[in-house]
C-alpha cells in the first residue's frame, strides 16, 4: 500500500527534528555554562576558604592560649589538595598535657577549645550579637573566669547575649535578666 501522507509526515517529522535538535543545542550550551559557573563558584570558593581558614587558625592559636593560660592548638585540613572536601582536624595540647586530638580531651577541656574556636570564628568575622548557649556549663572556676575575661574583651565591638547558670559569668553581665519554669513548659521573668 502507498501511503499519500508520507510527505506530510516526512515534513512533520523533519520539523520536529529540527526543533528537537535546537532544543538539545540549548541543553548543550546551559549545561556548559552551568559547569563553568560552578567551576567559578568553587575557584572562589576555594581561595575564600583558604584565606579564612588561614585567619580562623591564626585566632584560634591565640584564643587557645589565653583561655588555657598557655599550650599550643592548631587546625589542619585532612586534605590540603581539595580544600572544599577536606576535613578539619583540631589538635589541642593544654598546658602540661601531650598535643591531641580534641576527642581525647577531658569534657572541660573540649568545652574550653570548642569556645575557643567559635570566638574565633567569631573575631575574623565579627557579627554585632552573638548568643552562647551555657558554653561554661562544664567549665571550672578558673576556666570559668577566664572564659568571662574573654567575653569581655568581645564586648566593645558586638553584644552578647549568654545563657548561664554560672555565677561569674553572670557577675560580667550589664544587663542581667533571671528567667524561671515553675510550671512546666511555662517560662517566666523574674526579678
Amino acid at each position: 500500500n502507498v501511503n499519500i501522507d508520507a510527505i506530510t509526515e516526512q515534513t512533520q517529522l523533519e520539523e520536529r527534528q529540527t526543533f528537537l535538535a535546537a532544543q538539545l543545542a540549548d541543553i548543550v550550551e546551559a549545561k556548559r555554562q552551568l559547569e563553568d559557573l560552578i567551576g567559578k563558584i568553587n575557584d572562589d570558593s576555594r581561595v575564600r576558604f583558604a584565606e579564612t581558614f588561614a585567619a580562623v587558625r591564626t585566632e584560634f592559636q591565640e584564643m587557645f592560649r589565653k583561655l588555657f593560660g598557655g599550650g599550643k592548638a592548631d587546625l589542619i585540613l585532612e586534605n590540603p589538595d581539595d580544600v572544599l572536601e577536606s576535613g578539619i582536624e583540631v589538635l589541642a595540647k593544654p598546658p602540661g598535657k601531650e598535643l591531641q586530638s580534641i576527642s581525647l580531651l577531658s569534657g572541660g577541656e573540649k568545652a574550653l577549645t570548642a569556645v575557643a574556636l567559635v570566638l574565633s570564628v567569631f573575631k575574623s568575622k565579627p557579627s554585632p550579637f552573638c548568643i552562647l548557649d551555657e558554653v561554661d556549663a562544664a567549665l571550672d572556676e578558673a576556666n570559668t573566669a577566664r572564659f568571662a575575661a574573654i567575653v569581655q574583651e568581645f564586648v566593645a565591638h558586638s553584644q552578647f547575649i549568654v545563657i548561664t547558670h554560672n555565677k561569674r559569668s553572670m557577675g560580667i553581665a550589664n544587663t542581667l535578666y533571671g528567667v524561671t519554669m515553675q510550671e512546666q513548659g511555662i517560662s517566666k521573668r523574674v526579678a
